[in-house]
């Protein structure tokens, strides 16, 4: 074979590799979008029974085609409060099951002789939606679905091209081949190992799955380490998941590691008992070992489908009774920070410096990253107190230093995401997605401008330290309870954000009521008390500051919870 013929075939193997992913990914993303907002309404009704977790995982992911992206709705809704790691770890493992659905569209229709046919029903099908959903339908839905379809059919067309474009092999290379399976045990293990490499050279276990199912079915391999190579390739979708983790949180790094033991336990269970589950699948499927038989081979796509879907299936089955147990491992794995060590340094949780597949996924990562923005915020208020009540200089500057940390740290934040947004926005996005981004971007700069009006307080009570500025006991009793009242709008706000649709704007209104209405008796009262000079200028200038500053504060609040209930109004239209 000359040069040319193999750069000819490498160039053919790749442009087929290429439309197979491009499939998948048109697919997947059609699917996501299509399902929408839904996809986290699954997961935030998942209760605290195993079933519940795995079935979601299960039905999320064969319908996105996507076990990263099921991953990445897990961490969000994890960190947010309102998922368990054990519900986090439940859902992983449907995830898994989830993803047996691709190697079944594979195996049944998409290698063997009814390739061809699948294509040539898929190329009419393909033009049919072309024109029916992106040249008729006005509706984003329609036009989703369209997608999702042409994805399926370039998926068969990709098989076919990866089919042909597979050279007939030399007798030399596959004995060569086939004496790395003549080490017994061994050559199960080298496998395996080769399953995970590949899979991690690819970046997806759906193209992995196709090639698998492609060697065995040209009879380069033997049905056992066809097997092995799809345990390794389990296994190498685990270490892509924790480089994705690296830059997580803690929630996020145990989910990953948390996949990892499901894959690995799952692997040494079907290590322990390989032979007799291989020989109960041959009998199942009706393969042999003789891999030159043409029948055996067709029967081979099949067989290893099976095994695909037993392995995922049983080891989810037998691993669900121990999900605590898996629980306090990935907590040993990843223990939670001690403390504030890390509070008060800057860093995203949840959002990832590359786009994921489609708008809706991201807009989890930044929704909760938004929800972190505001616990930051939240935490940066209740250290104003810490300010009036300071017993020394020392005590004050360092609360003041904390302060300013966070403003800057608010700061920050409001940049990235912001940065984020816009990059997530500049896409093919929907016009709900459209609208969740401008909804966003008003919460996230009303959310800096509460950090800027806390750091503003704050220098206030400085200044009044500094000239020696006192108030007295009915002063500061008033200003105390102008702070609990912000503190309850803060509150309200803070439930907003953990659920778009459910915002309850009416206890929002009530709480920036009450701030109106008592900063109004205040400043009634300040008015009298200049007229009667019951204190000087520079007590009343920095006692109006305060309480203005904190109604002002309050309007920031406020209009987050406005911003929020805009948002679900505008899906519901």
């Amino acid at each position: 074979m000359e040069i040319t013929d193999i750069v000819f075939i490498l160039l053919n193997l790749a442009g087929a590799l290429a439309v197979f992913l491009f499939a998948m990914k048109l697919m997947s993303e059609g699917l996501q979008k299509f399902a929408g907002s839904k996809l986290r309404h699954v997961l935030s009704r998942i209760t605290g029974k195993p079933l519940s977790g795995i079935l979601a995982g299960a039905g999320i992911t064969a319908a996105i085609q996507s076990s990263t992206a099921t991953t990445v709705m897990v961490v969000g809704f994890a960190g947010a409060g309102l998922l368990t790691l054990g519900g986090a770890v439940a859902v992983v493992m449907g995830a898994n099951i989830g993803t047996t659905i691709t190697a079944w569209i594979i195996a049944l229709f998409g290698i063997g002789n009814g390739a061809s046919d699948a294509v040539s029903f898929s190329l009419p099908m393909f033009l049919g939606t072309l024109s029916l959903f992106f040249m008729f339908s006005k509706k984003n839905k329609m036009q989703y679905l369209g997608q999702t379809i042409i994805g399926l059919c370039l998926l068969l067309v990709g098989m076919e091209l990866l089919e042909s474009a597979i050279p007939q092999l030399s007798d030399e290379v596959v004995e060569t081949i086939a004496t790395w399976s003549h080490w017994g045990f061994w050559s199960v293990l080298l496998f395996i190992v080769v399953g995970a490499v590949l899979t991690i050279i690819l970046q997806t276990s759906a193209a992995m799955t196709a090639v698998i199912l492609l060697m065995a079915s040209q009879g380069w391999i033997e049905f056992p380490m066809a097997l092995a190579l799809v345990m390794g390739q389990n296994l190498g979708t685990t270490l892509t998941a924790q480089v994705v983790a690296m830059t997580t949180g803690t929630t996020g790094k145990r989910a990953a590691r948390a996949h990892l033991v499901f894959n690995v336990a799952g692997v040494l269970f079907c290590l322990i008992l390989f032979y007799p589950i291989c020989n109960g699948i041959m009998a199942l499927s009706g393969v042999t070992a003789d891999t030159a038989d043409p029948l055996n081979q067709q029967r081979y796509p099949l067989a290893i489908t099976i095994f695909h879907t037993f392995f995922n299936v049983g080891t989810t089955i037998i691993l669900a009774f121990f999900i605590p147990q898996i629980v306090k491992i990935v907590e040993w794995m990843v223990p939670e920070k001690k403390g504030d060590e890390g509070e008060e340094e800057f860093r995203l949780t949840y959002i990832e410096p590359n786009l994921l597949s489609t708008a809706e996924l991201n807009l989890q990562s930044a929704k909760s990253e938004i929800e972190e923005f505001s616990k930051r915020v939240l935490r940066m208020y209740t250290f104003l107190p810490g300010l009036r009540t300071a017993k020394d200089d020392e005590e004050f500057d360092a609360i003041m230093a904390r302060i300013a940390k966070y403003e800057e740290i608010t700061d920050r934040m409001e940049m990235e995401i912001s940065k984020f947004l816009t990059k997530v926005g500049s896409g093919d996005v929907s016009e709900h997605a459209s609208e969740r981004i401008s909804t966003m971007l008003r919460i996230i700069d009303n959310l800096e401008s509460i950090g800027d009006t806390v750091y503003q307080i704050a220098m206030t009570r400085q200044s009044k330290r500094e000239d020696a500025v006192h108030f007295d006991a009915g002063l500061n009793a008033n200003l105390a309870h102008m702070s609990e009242l912000v503190q309850q709008a803060l509150d309200v706000m803070d439930r907003n954000l953990h659920d778009y649709d459910h915002v309850d704007l009416d206890a929002a209104y009530a709480a920036e009521h009450e701030i109106n209405g008592f900063r109004d008796r205040l400043r009634a009262q300040h008015l009298d008390a200049l007229k009667l000079g019951v204190y000087d200028y520079a007590i009343g200038n920095a006692y109006s500051s305060l309480y203005a500053l904190y109604e002002k504060l309050g309007d920031y609040v406020i209009n987050v919870s406005e911003a929020i209930d805009s948002s679900r109004k505008h899906a519901e239209d």
